[in-house]
C-alpha cells in the first residue's frame, strides 16, 4: 500500500522582499488530511477511473453529497467547468449557429466553451459594479437568442429575479456559471440551481481546490441523462449512475461522446472539503467585508455593495478607481502597492488578460462595448482568500490605501 502524508503549509509568505508580513494570497487551499487515506487507497489500488468499480466509486459518491449541498436532483462531475459549461450547451440540445447571450465581463473559457458547442457568443454591457447592465440585457435579449448563459463573475450575482423574468417570458433556458460562486445565495436559493443548469469549479483559486475539476447540476432528467451519456459514459457505463436508466438506454449511442470525465484522485480530494464550504464561506466574507469597509473609506477606491437578495461567498476581492483619469496613474498605483507587498490586477491593463472581451480574438470582429470596457480599465482585482487573518487582512487594506493616496494626493 502506498503511504505518503499531505504537506503543511506556512500561511503567510515572503510576498514582496521589501515587506517580510505581506500574505501570500495566490498559495491555494491545503487539502484535508481526510484525503489521505483514500487517495493512499487509490495509488495502492491503481482503481483510478470512475467506473471501475461496480458502484460506490469516489466520483459517484462525490455527485451524491454535492446534489445533497446544493440540493438539486442530479449532479454530474467533469474535467472542469468549461467541460461543464460545454456539456451543458450540448445538453440542451441548440441548433449549431445558435446565439446564446453572455456578459462581456467573464474569463475567456466561457465564450470557448460556447464556440466549442457550435454555438455564436453574443456579448452583453457589464457596469461597474460587476454584475449585468439590464437595459442591455433585455435590448439584445431578441428572437434570435437560444440560450442565456450567466457568468457570475468573480462572485458578483446579477439580478437573477429580472433575469429569469425575461428569460421565462421568451422560453429561454438559462445556464449558470458559478465558478465564483459556490456558496452564494440568492433570496435563499443557492446560486447555478436557479437556472435549468448549473456549473462549478474544483480549479486550485477557487472555494473548493482540485487542482482542475468541475461539476454540472440540474433538476432535468433528461437534461442529466443526455450530459451523462456524453460526458463519457460509453456502452453499458450509464448503468453506474443512479437513477433515468430508461433515458440512458434511450440515447445510448445517439450522442456523440466527449470524454470530459472526474477521475476518481480528484473526487478524493474534492469530497472532504464539501463539509468545510460553509465555514470557508463565513470566513471568506467576513475577510472580504472588512476589507471592503476599509476601502471605501478612501475618496479614490469604491468596492460595489452586495444587491439586497444576495448573500456573497467571495475569495477574491474587486474594487474601482476614482479619479483616476489616466492609464499612468493607474499603472503608477499598480507598482506603488505592489513595493508594499500586494499585487493588485487591472484587467484592462494586465496585457493579453483572459478577462478583458478585447483580447477574445478568436471571436472575429465583435461590436465595441463601452460600459464594460470603461470599468475594465479601472476596475482592480485582488486574491482574498477565506484562511487571511485579520492582521493580513488589515495589511492589505493599508497597503491599497496607502497606495492609492500617494498616486493621487502626492
Amino acid at each position: 500500500m502506498t503511504s505518503f502524508a499531505l504537506a503543511s503549509r506556512d500561511p503567510v509568505s515572503t510576498a514582496d522582499q521589501t515587506d517580510r508580513r505581506a500574505p501570500d494570497v495566490h498559495a491555494a487551499e491545503p487539502i484535508p488530511e481526510a484525503a489521505a487515506a483514500e487517495i493512499a487507497r487509490l495509488l495502492g489500488s491503481g482503481d483510478l477511473f470512475r467506473y471501475t468499480a461496480p458502484e460506490g466509486a469516489p466520483v459517484a459518491r462525490l455527485e451524491a453529497e454535492f446534489a445533497d449541498f446544493l440540493g438539486t436532483r442530479h449532479a454530474l462531475a467533469v474535467s472542469s467547468c468549461s467541460a461543464a459549461l460545454f456539456l451543458a450547451l450540448k445538453a440542451l440540445d441548440l441548433p449549431r449557429g445558435a446565439r446564446v447571450l453572455i456578459p462581456a465581463f467573464t474569463f475567456a473559457a466561457v465564450p470557448s466553451a460556447v464556440l466549442h458547442a457550435d454555438c455564436v457568443p453574443v456579448l452583453v454591457e457589464v457596469g461597474t459594479d460587476f454584475r449585468i447592465d439590464l437595459a442591455d440585457f433585455e435590448a439584445r435579449l431578441d428572437d434570435g437568442i437560444a440560450a442565456v448563459l450567466i457568468s457570475h463573475m468573480r462572485g458578483h450575482t446579477s439580478d437573477m429575479d429580472a433575469i429569469m423574468a425575461l428569460c421565462d417570458a421568451r422560453g429561454l433556458p438559462v445556464i449558470e456559471d458559478a465558478a465564483h460562486s459556490l456558496g452564494t445565495l440568492w433570496n435563499g436559493r443557492r446560486i447555478g440551481t436557479i437556472g435549468r443548469i448549473g456549473c462549478f469549479s474544483f480549479q486550485s483559486y477557487k472555494m473548493v481546490n482540485a487542482g482542475e475539476g468541475g461539476m454540472l447540476v440540474t433538476d432535468d432528467p433528461e437534461i442529466a441523462a443526455r450530459a451523462v451519456i456524453m460526458s463519457g459514459a460509453y456502452e453499458h457505463n450509464w448503468k453506474k449512475h443512479a437513477g433515468l436508466q430508461n433515458s440512458y438506454l434511450h440515447w445510448q449511442n445517439r450522442l456523440p461522446l466527449y470524454n470530459m470525465r472526474m477521475q476518481n484522485l480528484s473526487a478524493a480530494v474534492i469530497r472532504p472539503q464539501i463539509p468545510l464550504i460553509e465555514a470557508r464561506v463565513a470566513a471568506g466574507r467576513a475577510g472580504h467585508d472588512r476589507v471592503a469597509a476599509r476601502l471605501n473609506g478612501s475618496r479614490w477606491i469604491t468596492v460595489p455593495k452586495a444587491l439586497p437578495a444576495e448573500v456573497r461567498a467571495p475569495d477574491s476581492l474587486q474594487f474601482n478607481l476614482v479619479g483616476f483619469d489616466r492609464d499612468d496613474e493607474v499603472r503608477a498605483f499598480i507598482a506603488t502597492a505592489a513595493r508594499r507587498g500586494v499585487n493588485v490586477q487591472v484587467f484592462g491593463l494586465s496585457e493579453d488578460n483572459a478577462r478583458a472581451f478585447w483580447n477574445w480574438q478568436f471571436l472575429g470582429p465583435q461590436p465595441d462595448l463601452p460600459k464594460t470596457r470603461a470599468m475594465l480599465m479601472r476596475a482592480c482585482d485582488i486574491r482574498l482568500p477565506a484562511r487571511l487573518t485579520e492582521g493580513e487582512q488589515d495589511f492589505i487594506a493599508e497597503a491599497i490605501l496607502d497606495a492609492a493616496e500617494a498616486v493621487r494626493a502626492g
